[in-house]
């Protein structure tokens, strides 16, 4: 939904680089990354935080969801994101409506 454009036709680039990494989706206007995160292995924490902390220091926030609730509960994983982007940001569409 989000790479193909059909959220709220909010501009999402997807596999994105910034810097020396390359993040799951981007949201140039708002500044937000949005990662979609596996399961932690072989270092992986330390390569997340290190790149966490660059992306940070460049102001842009960062929105995680683990990649087994994308497969499992895809809907209401879209939900907490519109939600999340509304708190931060506001509603562009108005009070009443949702993105």
């Amino acid at each position: 939904q989000v790479h193909k454009g059909r959220f709220h036709g909010i501009d999402f680039d997807r596999q994105r680089v910034i810097g020396n990494y390359i993040v799951d989706f981007y949201v140039k206007s708002l500044g937000l990354v949005i990662e979609i995160d596996g399961s932690s292995h072989d270092g992986k924490e330390d390569y997340d935080a290190r790149r966490q902390r660059f992306l940070e220091s460049w102001s842009l926030l960062i929105y995680r969801i683990p990649d087994v609730r994308v497969k499992r509960d895809l809907v209401n994983v879209m939900t907490e994101l519109e939600n999340y982007m509304i708190e931060m940001f506001g509603n562009p569409c108005g009070e009443e409506q949702r993105f």
